[in-house]
């Protein structure tokens, strides 16, 4: 840019205000990160940080009258378990007794308001622009939930866990308090995912590695006093469709149970493009809520696919819709053995969905890290043995002085063995880094992951599991 060049032209042309004003105005756009040195135990650096905090963030955007948005950025347990939420608010002011938008049709109601203040917390009856503050009574709230309107730099961009972990409890007693320990976990760390089995016997864990098995371990231990093992780590994979299926079942014929038609069809999308609901029935040709539960529960239901793994990459499209509308008998109260709800929807969406994705077909892919090697001279023949034994895919090497650079891609599975291996094969100067890259299709037979819910692929047991809940035959007129 402008600077750059009139920088490298002349280095002292360019004063350090304009170096400043501009690192500012890069750093708030999210062009760079400044980074810090400092001591807390001297407090070295202190200074220097919080004037970077000041100066070099962005400010707020909007005022105390504009609409509420902000983000949850920690969450903690008060004495009696209730959740309290750590807000930071980017505009508009949120008071007690308010209810706040959040996503989902979420709509708790704000009990009570600490605001931080010159180092301490103070309660108020108002969280305003600008300010940090805790805020009870938001209920599943979880972090990185978005309150009122999303902030422009919400949402973040880690890479997906690649592994996963069954936990069992040392003590047969201790199952029901891990489950509750795992799921406020869950609840501070939005990337650690919790499956549990249909008998509840079993409860798994998503991973990045196998260290963060011992701060799981070591925080089970420490802060709810449950002494846990943990598994073989297995990888995480994932489902893509290989063609497109359909399916409808139609109100009130046979074998549909519930009032409600659904019609769905799901093709493949393009890679890394998520999971696509669209519609080409008219909106207004039955209530929202119904086509929001159609939505959520395919959403919902593609968490586990075929082979029991997450379906990403799809659009998934509503063919046909129908219900019954409100109906009594006799001008008598509500009867809903009479009319549709949403519950008739949340309940056939995911036989119509996975008839359509049987037809479709999946395929199972693997994740894929890529990685990089520094590399002495002699170390590099016996490092390409062990990536060959462990399915890595190495690009050419280049040369570097005394040493060997290696690039190429790994399965996630075999990164943790490649570490293991390394410092052996290299006498310890070997240096590896690696990330997660792509999804990779799975050689030889697909990996089955056993489901955690009522299944849908089997008719008639989820219609035994699913169909307690209704009392009684219903039918329209």
């Amino acid at each position: 840019d402008e600077l750059l060049a009139a920088y490298v032209e002349d280095e002292a042309a360019v004063s350090s205000r304009h170096l400043h004003d501009e690192l500012a105005r890069q750093s708030r756009g999210g062009l760079v990160h400044p980074v810090f040195f400092g001591s807390a135990i001297t407090g070295a650096g202190v200074g220097a940080l919080t004037a970077g905090i000041t100066e070099l963030l962005p400010a707020v955007e909007g005022g105390a009258e504009a609409m509420v948005s902000g983000t949850v950025f920690k969450i903690e347990r008060g004495p009696s378990g209730e959740k309290i939420a750590y807000v930071r608010l980017f505009a508009g002011t949120v008071r007690t007794r308010d209810q706040l938008p959040m996503g989902q049709d979420r709509t708790p109601k704000v009990t009570a308001i600490s605001v931080f203040e010159r180092g301490s917390v103070v309660q108020r009856g108002s969280l305003a622009a600008g300010q940090i503050g805790k805020l009870w009574g938001l209920g599943d709230v979880r972090i990185g939930d978005a309150i009122g309107l999303p902030p422009r730099t919400w949402g973040h961009s880690f890479a997906p866990p690649t592994l996963e972990s069954i936990v069992l409890p040392g003590r047969a007693e201790d199952r029901g308090r891990l489950y509750t320990a795992l799921t406020q976990l869950a609840e501070q760390d939005p990337l650690i995912n919790l499956r549990r089995d249909p008998g509840g016997a079993e409860v798994s864990v998503s991973l990045y590695g196998e260290v963060q098995k011992e701060v799981i371990w070591a925080t089970l231990a420490n802060d709810f006093d449950i002494l846990v093992t943990f598994a073989e780590t297995t990888t995480i994979c994932i489902e893509r469709p290989v063609g497109s299926g359909a399916a409808v079942e139609i109100i009130s014929k046979d074998p549909n149970p519930f009032l409600a038609t659904v019609g769905l069809r799901i093709d493949p999308a393009p890679m890394n493009s998520g999971v696509e609901f669209r519609l080409e029935v008219e909106l207004g040709s039955m209530p929202f809520t119904f086509f929001k539960a159609v939505e959520d529960t395919v959403r919902e239901t593609l968490h586990e696919g075929l082979y029991g793994w997450e379906v990403i990459d799809c659009t998934v499209t509503m063919t046909h819709s129908g219900y019954y509308p409100r109906q009594s008998h006799s001008h008598a109260v509500f009867d809903k053995s009479m009319s549709s709800t949403a519950g008739d929807f949340r309940l056939l969406t995911p036989l119509v969905l996975m008839a359509a994705l049987t037809q479709a077909g999946t395929r199972v892919s693997e994740p894929m890290h890529r990685f990089h090697l520094d590399l002495p001279a002699d170390a590099l023949g016996p490092v390409l043995g062990i990536l060959a034994r462990l399915r890595g895919v190495p690009q050419t090497p280049a040369r570097r002085g005394s040493s060997w650079l290696l690039d190429g891609d790994i399965p996630a599975a075999q990164v943790d063995e490649l570490t293991i291996q390394l410092p052996g094969l290299t006498h310890g100067e070997g240096v590896l880094e690696s990330a997660f890259g792509h999804y990779e299709p799975v050689r030889g037979n697909s990996p089955i992951r056993r489901r955690s819910d009522p299944d849908p692929l089997n008719r008639k047991e989820y219609l035994l599991q699913v169909v307690r809940r209704v009392s009684g035959p219903r039918s329209g007129t």
